[in-house]
């Protein structure tokens, strides 16, 4: 059967400017059946749009569900109006919003009309049963239906009273649904029609689809036909197409399926009073801030927000896997391993914004697709296994534009220390811990340091500066370890990367070059490197125990 088609709207001519109505209008009237997909809230708006739907169903069973009332009108229309305007905001695909019965008399629905308009919905589906309703599918024979010419006056004033011709109004016919059957059907889907009616849901409980089938081929192509097969699920896709249906609505998918989640995950974590069996299943946080939209935000406040005098950047160097934490770093590098409940470079991250560092440039490597929190700007390190920091360094160097903090992506850190750093005018500065003979590296490959003076009272406010490194903590003259940051001006960031290239001529020798070794290559071009002292408040994760040590920290 051929599906009858009132003004289309061509599909090729469908814009990113085009308006939602329009959209909405073209989806319906097309020869081509279309789809609309059940959401019920801002974040299942954008996974509808993100799964390809070309248009949402703003249902209101889900929407009711996710407020915690009943389907029976619980929830007022305002507070309806007011999740439709957050899920119209929230996607650029139309929305067909469920309106019950329009939510009162000809008058409520004018006026529900206007308000859909001015929050950027695309057309509404009203239902021909009497005021507050009660869901198709509980006592449905016994629901009583409004007279055909009440609910036929709803639907002219609807039309009448929109200022956007294509906004488009759906007549839901509740027949079937009553028990009236297929004569009753016809007449009042014809009496809405003729008042104005773009389109025709026809609904129905069976577990066949019998009673739609039969409509359709007594219909016609009078106007386009809308099913909603939540009952008769099993019929193939195939069988809508070949009767000519218009459109097909999965109605309440995305809020069932999110509710069997919900209660088993929720069931898990109060059997298990911890996270460990769920966490895998869950989506992350990250995708949780990709989906709202923050790579955006970040955008936009660099356009829009005042710049404040110098703005001071990262770099985080977490090319390396960490085989010696075992199977802790088989699936993802030690950046990535799990500090109570947030990523180890989730927590060096949160610290540098904390002290206002935003713009932070993280080195992947080793797993690198498992290194993707939001919010940062990532280069790859690819031959990392052959390679050693420097190297690393040096295929972040477009970063090194102005002041910047350069960190490893295993070391955790309190916030201070950051700014002590940041608070120098000096071009190179290093921070040293002065508590070092309490260092959990004390027997470990570590960086310590022989300095102009130990720190003291009297150095305290004297500058101090770097003589060199060594590897023996037992060396004589070791006055602390280096922590494993250091910091460089907007002019330290030009010879840094001046050095960088210089280094990089012998690609044998760069490449297995560390960043004590790159501060030694600073130092022999006439660069002073300023230490700072502080004891402890940092933590190098190392071991299996540092993980655990990191808990807490």
């Amino acid at each position: 059967m051929a599906r009858g088609v009132l003004n289309p709207v061509p599909m090729s001519t469908a814009s990113k400017s085009t308006k939602k109505s329009t959209l909405l209008k073209n989806l319906i009237t097309r020869p081509e059946m279309s789809f609309l997909m059940e959401a019920h809230n801002g974040l299942s708006a954008k996974v509808v749009e993100e799964a390809g739907f070309e248009g949402i169903w703003g249902s209101g069973l889900s929407i009711s569900a996710a407020l915690g009332c009943r389907d029976n009108n619980e929830a007022s229309w305002t507070q309806v109006l007011e999740v439709v305007e957050f899920m119209a905001d929230a996607v650029k695909i139309p929305m067909l919003l469920d309106g019950d019965t329009g939510y009162g008399n000809f008058n409520s629905m004018r006026r529900l009309v206007r308000k859909l308009e001015q929050r950027g919905c695309a057309g509404v589906c009203i239902e021909d049963k009497i005021f507050p309703k009660t869901n198709s599918f509980i006592r449905g024979s016994a629901q009583p239906l409004a007279e055909i010419d009440e609910f036929a006056g709803k639907i002219k004033a609807g039309k009448e009273a929109q200022s956007d011709d294509d906004f488009v109004i759906v007549a839901r016919v509740e027949a079937f649904i009553a028990g009236w059957g297929l004569e009753e059907a016809l007449k009042r889907a014809e009496a809405y029609r003729k008042a104005g009616a773009d389109a025709i849901l026809i609904h129905s409980a069976l577990k066949s689809p019998s009673e739609i089938l039969t409509f359709k081929k007594e219909w016609g192509n009078r106007c386009p036909v809308v099913i909603v097969p939540t009952k008769y699920y099993t019929t193939p896709t195939d069988v809508f197409r070949e009767y000519g249906f218009s459109t097909v609505i999965w109605a309440n998918h995305l809020m069932r399926s999110a509710l069997t989640a919900m209660q088993k995950t929720a069931k898990q974590i109060m059997a298990d009073q911890n996270l460990l069996n769920v966490e895998d299943n869950v989506v992350s946080v990250a995708e949780v801030f990709r989906i709202q939209g923050e790579a955006e935000l970040e955008q936009a406040e660099k356009l829009y927000l005042p710049k404040h005098g110098q703005t001071t950047r990262a770099i985080v160097l977490a090319a390396s896997r960490g085989a010696e934490l075992g199977d802790l770093t088989k699936d993802r590098p030690k950046a990535m391993v799990d500090i109570n409940g947030q990523p180890l470079l989730g927590r060096i991250a949160d610290t540098y914004r904390s002290v206002g560092i935003k713009d932070v440039t993280v080195v992947r490597g080793y797993k690198k697709e498992a290194v993707n929190l939001t919010s940062l700007t990532y280069v790859d390190n690819d031959a990392f296994d052959t390679t050693q920091e420097v190297a690393s360094l040096g295929k972040a160097a477009s970063a090194l534009a102005g002041a910047t903090v350069i960190s490893y992506g295993d070391v955790l850190f309190k916030k201070y220390i950051v700014q002590e750093l940041m608070e120098t005018a000096d071009d190179f500065v290093i921070a040293v811990d002065a508590n070092w003979k309490e260092s959990r590296n004390r027997g470990r490959v570590a960086d310590f340091v022989v300095c102009s003076e130990p720190n003291s009272k009297r150095s305290f406010g004297n500058v101090v500066t770097l003589k060199e490194f060594v590897h023996d903590g037992d060396r004589e003259g070791v006055m602390g370890e280096w922590m494993g940051f250091f910091k460089v001006s907007d002019k330290g960031a030009a010879v840094l990367k001046s050095v960088l290239e210089k280094a990089s001529v012998d690609p044998a020798k760069f490449n297995a070059m560390k960043i004590p070794d790159l501060l030694k290559l600073v130092q022999q071009a006439g660069q002073q490197v300023r230490v700072l002292y502080t004891t402890g408040h940092w933590l190098d994760v190392d071991s299996v125990e540092d993980v655990v040590v990191g808990a807490s920290f």
